[in-house]
């Protein structure tokens, strides 16, 4: 008996979600019609797939089994579902982008924005948040990442290297001083991640200011931090292209530079769509032509 795809679209997305409040939300359904569903599909396989739990549903060593097989049919139906839009003139559908939240907010918005303005018939959804992106578990369709992935599954792409340096307000060092060497940072402020949300190896920078400060102000996302150095609380690391326009901001130690690269990864089985890869050409493009406000003074 072939299975319906329409019961496997919800298996799959219980299965990544772990819970079918969270499926049904996804997939524009209650949550009794995705139980009613996933509860026809056990019964057309003859097994049960997960385990019910308070806290949500975990696979049963049958829905391990089904996993792949699932996932491979939804990976047929999107090439066979791009195939059949490859003559549209415009794309459709909506895409999810994940990125890091100073990039996504302080250059993808703008840029993604123009996009949407471009394709009215594309849906996307930026998500700009200081953490990473499960491609396999649906979560993104794009995600742009600090550190080169070396497993799962995945397209991978270089969009480019970027720069930070450090920076305080104008008003913090004419209250504090400049610092002249990094030994006089001992006299000095800093602004810093939070440990436990640090979610990348590339952001291993903060220990260079959480060493030398006599005291640090911790913020866990980019934005955060930027506006503290803004607000005159200390020292920062930040990227150069974030600070580009704001003149109230002063670079520290100029010899003192952090270089790290963002890459870009999509999911096999959705690369080819056509409304991905727009996307992902849009982006690749853009940061081509804007390589120098992310690595300023290079060529």
């Amino acid at each position: 008996m072939p299975l319906n795809w329409d019961h496997l679209q919800i298996f799959l997305a219980v299965a990544r979600h772990g819970q079918m409040l969270e499926a049904g939300r996804r997939l524009g359904l209650n949550h009794a019609t995705v139980a009613r569903r996933l509860g026809s599909l056990e019964e057309e396989i003859g097994t049960t797939l997960f385990h019910r739990r308070p806290n949500g549903s975990a696979l049963t060593e049958a829905g391990e089994r089904l996993m792949p097989v699932a996932e491979r049919i939804e990976a047929e139906v999107i090439a066979a579902t791009s195939q059949m839009h490859l003559g549209d003139v415009e794309p459709a559908g909506t895409v999810r982008i994940g990125a890091p939240d100073a990039l996504g907010n302080l250059f993808l918005s703008r840029e993604l924005g123009q996009l949407a303005i471009r394709y009215p018939d594309l849906v996307v959804e930026l998500v700009p948040l200081p953490r990473t992106f499960s491609l396999s578990r649906r979560e993104a369709e794009l995600a742009i990442a600090l550190d080169r992935p070396t497993h799962g599954r995945m397209t991978l792409a270089k969009l480019t290297d970027y720069s930070l340096g450090l920076y305080a307000a104008r008003s913090y060092l004419d209250r504090e001083g400049m610092p002249e060497t990094p030994s006089d940072l001992s006299r000095h402020a800093g602004v810093t991640g939070v440990d436990n949300y640090t979610y990348a190896s590339a952001l291993d920078y903060a220990a260079f200011l959480e060493d030398r400060t006599r005291r640090v102000f911790r913020c866990a996302s980019a934005i955060g931090q930027l506006e503290a150095v803004r607000g005159g609380a200390g020292i920062g690391i930040l990227h150069d292209f974030a600070v580009a326009d704001c003149q109230e901001l002063v670079r520290v130690l100029p010899d003192t530079q952090f270089r790290r690269t963002y890459w870009l990864m999509s999911h096999p089985d959705s690369h080819d769509a056509r409304r991905v890869a727009v996307c992902r050409e849009f982006i690749i493009r853009r940061f081509r032509d804007e390589r120098h406000r992310f690595l300023p003074g290079h060529s």
